[in-house]
């Protein structure tokens, strides 16, 4: 049986994954019983031969590939490795049709449009066929598959800043405009060494800076809206595991200060290691996990904890308002990957928390029969668990000019409304009004329900209404599920106003309420039994795409 190492993060090149409005994002089919994702991993380990190689693994020529391109017989590349993936079909949440479009070609465009977080590695090691056959000047490179595993050498796992790798080279964005790329200067005292970067611009107040130092190698990211400035050095000579992060975010400076080892001067910052002082697009960049300890977890309701997760000693992280982390455990011997949206300890905390930076706030909603929240509701305070650095596409561009900010949320999908609430609050001014719609099943269910409205009563320009699909017998507001017209009823335009609306939940709820916002015509869970040209939806609605995101689980 072939058991091929994984590697430690998904290879380069997805969010809660976030699509903008206008594009599908990940559409998710009714599987049938015993096909989830605990089911498939069972099957993989089950023996049976996944691959129809009796266990072999072989090099595959583009002519061979396009031949198994039927439902029965499909193979597919991904990063130059091969895979049957024909027993996967029916386990695959996104449906037979998804995957259909991969069948017989390269399909790690199509695989990093939608699933770049899930580590297919893992997942499919035991459908694995073999590797691509390359060509250099039309002639064909002959590989000698005798040696490392049948001849096939996984990629290297990413176990600290020091061996950041990528599958792909990506190739560096060009400049956002003239003299308008990040920069970096250094000085020195007997006692620290400072790194200073000028990143040309306005940096939001949740900051977004992450700084791993490990092993004497620092890996410095600066998250510039769908851009990644990257810093990769060994240093010259030994320092202290802490580091200090200092934003003058009106300016766009950062100043990171790391407290040498032994007193003395030196010669040269240190050695530049991969990708150091490059601007990359943020998608091109390889995922990096750090090791953080759970030290505690508490209730919100019946069904919800609060998980803080503290970040190792030489890691500081600023997580964007909107972007959200990749959460990654072995369970039963294969790596599963999730995204969760990070909020505050409060909803509106205090304007400075000595943890910032230092912990993390998961709000996790703990699902019986899933695989993923039942491992972490068993960890126990002193566990550990890895964590990826901020991703998604969402940007707060769009926000600097909105009068009312509308956001639609669906039980957990009210995470990134949270930060968002307080975003809107605190810094941005020209917001009028922001109006949160909470969509949930029963009463107990609402999230952070007191603080809500404590908020909402304190707070002139913040009102909530929350909806229930189960209501109790004395519920008073409002009952159903997301339809046009209750979203006429909410999405008001004010004469002159500029509006932006948000939408996070369940795949069903943000395809439903997308389609609502955009169109005037009667809409419900029925409408998967109807095919619309979105185009026209949007120009009779009057929402542009420009003035909705969609957070997709």
């Amino acid at each position: 049986m072939l058991n091929v190492p994984t590697q430690s993060f998904p290879a380069p090149s997805s969010q809660q994954r976030v699509a903008p409005a206008g594009q599908s994002g990940r559409s998710k089919v009714a599987l049938k019983p015993g096909h989830s994702l605990m089911d498939w991993i069972r099957f993989a380990k089950s023996g049976r031969d996944l691959t129809g190689l009796r266990g072999r693994l072989i090099e595959v020529t583009e002519e061979e590939l396009k031949k198994h391109n039927k439902r029965d017989d499909c193979w597919t590349c991904i990063r130059g490795m091969v895979y049957n993936i024909t027993p996967y079909m029916d386990y695959h949440p996104g449906g037979e049709d998804e995957l259909m479009r991969a069948a017989g070609i390269d399909g790690t465009d199509l695989f990093d449009q939608v699933h770049r977080w899930v580590n297919y590695e893992s997942m499919l090691k035991e459908c694995l066929v073999g590797r691509m056959a390359t060509t250099v000047k039309g002639l064909q490179l002959k590989k000698d598959l005798s040696s490392n595993l049948n001849g096939l050498t996984p990629p290297a796992p990413l176990t600290g800043p020091a061996s950041l790798s990528v599958s792909l080279q990506p190739s560096a964005a060009p400049p956002p405009g003239k003299d308008s790329r990040p920069r970096y200067d250094w000085f020195q005292t007997d006692l620290t060494v400072n790194l200073v970067i000028y990143t040309k611009r306005k940096i939001p107040s949740s900051g977004c800076t992450t700084v791993d130092l490990e092993g004497g190698v620092l890996l410095l990211e600066v998250v510039l809206g769908k851009m990644s400035y990257m810093l990769h050095l060994r240093l010259a000579a030994e320092v202290e595991g802490s580091i200090a992060v200092q934003t003058a975010f009106a300016v766009g400076k950062i100043q990171v200060s790391i407290r040498k080892q032994a007193k003395g001067k030196w010669q040269s910052l240190g050695q530049p290691l991969e990708f150091h002082n490059t601007l990359l697009h943020k998608k091109d960049r390889a995922f990096y996990y750090r090791d953080c300890v759970l030290v505690s977890k508490t209730e919100v309701n019946h069904n919800t904890h609060l998980f803080r997760l503290r970040l190792p000693r030489g890691t500081i992280m600023h997580v964007p308002v909107g972007k959200h982390v990749y959460l990654k455990a072995l369970i039963q011997d294969s790596e599963v990957v999730k995204p969760y949206t990070p909020v505050e300890q409060t909803l509106v905390p205090a304007s400075h928390d000595s943890s910032q930076g230092s912990d993390l706030f998961l709000m996790i909603k703990v699902y019986p029969d899933g695989v993923f929240t039942p491992h972490l509701h068993s960890l126990h305070v002193g566990d550990h668990l890895s964590v990826s650095g901020p991703e998604g596409p969402f940007s707060l561009r769009p926000l600097r000019e909105v009068t009312h900010l509308y956001l639609l949320a669906a039980g957990t999908g009210f995470t990134p409304m949270a930060r968002l609430i307080r975003l809107a609050l605190q810094e941005l001014s020209t917001i009028r009004k922001t109006k949160l719609l909470f969509f949930n099943r029963q009463e107990e269910d609402i999230l952070w329900r007191s603080e809500l409205d404590e908020l909402a009563a304190g707070v002139e320009r913040f009102e909530v209404e929350y909806v229930l699909s189960e209501p109790c017998d004395r519920w008073t507001g409002r009952k159903g599920r997301v339809q046009q017209s209750m979203l006429e009823d909410f999405l008001d335009r004010p004469e002159g106003s500029r509006c932006y609306v948000c939408v996070c939940g369940p795949a069903a709820f943000t395809e439903v309420t997308e389609r609502c916002v955009f169109s005037s015509h009667v809409c419900s869970t029925d409408y998967l039994n109807h095919r619309w040209d979105k185009m026209n939806l949007v120009r009779q609605q009057g929402f542009s795409e420009e003035e909705i995101h969609i957070f997709q689980g």
